[in-house]
């Protein structure tokens, strides 16, 4: 697997076929390979389900030989719609989450569906998504249905935190690619009520915030001339500011975790919150 490879966790489900049409535009922007990764887990206390196999049924080679099918014919129809795309087909033993963390160590970009078919109807993102963006080894798109992908602005959101700056440079490097405006978000949360202090100076706040977003953003301008910025800083909660930013948005990019985050979550709030309420498809980077 190549290091630049674009990885898709495939099942065969809507949200998956959706994940694969994200993963295929993706990789023609770049000239990119493309690897759908289908995990076969064989249960041991519950029936399986899959395609070809009816629930409750243990999967016997038949089901794999269906499995492999699956695969390798959803590989071979998105080369043929996509010439010049290269794309592989691969099935894995092993629970979901874990095979495909490990798998994300050796690519470039992982893309998931928001559920699949082991997805709960009310659960907006699926467990495995949600497990695999916290661990992954490579920065995760999820996809999930309903999202627009193809027009506005890279959103991306920044804290300071040495997690929001490489979400920040995943962001700049992806607005320069899709020749799109990059909308960089930092919401802050003010002074609560009573114990705001009484020489607190709301602007003074914001121009010291949007300094330091300024700062950080100095090397990627120099880097990236054409990009066009627009800074947004105000106090108010990051998650629903930047689920407000995903509506007309084409991506929103956060880092795994940002100051708030406490040392043992690896996945911190507002990346979940994302997840499950973005309008768009999310990408949530983590340092290697």
């Amino acid at each position: 697997m190549s290091g630049d490879e674009i990885l898709v966790g495939y099942d065969g489900s809507t949200d998956a076929t959706l994940a694969l049409d994200w993963a295929l535009d993706e990789a023609q922007r770049g000239g990119r390979p493309v690897r759908l990764a289908y995990v076969f887990e064989w249960l041991t206390v519950a029936g399986w389900i899959g395609p070809g196999v009816a629930p409750g049924i243990w999967p016997d080679e038949t089901a794999r030989r269906q499995v492999e099918e699956l695969v390798h014919k959803a590989a071979a129809d998105a080369a043929a719609q996509r010439p010049g795309t290269t794309v592989h087909g691969e099935v894995y033993d092993g629970p979901p989450a874990l095979v495909l963390q490990e798998r994300s160590a050796d690519a470039g970009l992982l893309v998931l569906g928001s559920r699949g078919h082991g997805g709960f109807a009310g659960l907006l993102a699926g467990s495995t998504a949600v497990a695999v963006t916290a661990h992954a080894h490579c920065p995760v798109v999820v996809v999930r249905a309903g999202q627009a992908t193809g027009a506005g602005p890279v959103v991306v959101g920044v804290d300071g935190s040495e997690s929001s700056r490489v979400a920040l440079g995943f962001a700049v490097e992806s607005a320069a690619q899709r020749r799109v405006p990059l909308r960089v978000v930092r919401a802050f949360a003010p002074p609560a009520g009573r114990w705001r202090p009484s020489d607190h100076d709301e602007r003074a706040t914001v121009a010291g915030e949007r300094a330091a977003v300024e700062e950080s953003l100095a090397p990627w301008r120099a880097t990236f001339p054409d990009v066009d910025v627009d800074i947004e800083v105000a106090p108010g909660n990051p998650a629903a500011a930047l689920v407000e930013a995903s509506r007309g948005a084409q991506l929103v990019v956060v880092g795994s975790r940002g100051l708030g985050g406490l040392r043992g979550m690896l996945l911190g709030s507002v990346s979940q919150q994302l997840l499950q309420h973005s309008s768009c498809p999310v990408v949530v980077v983590r340092e290697r």
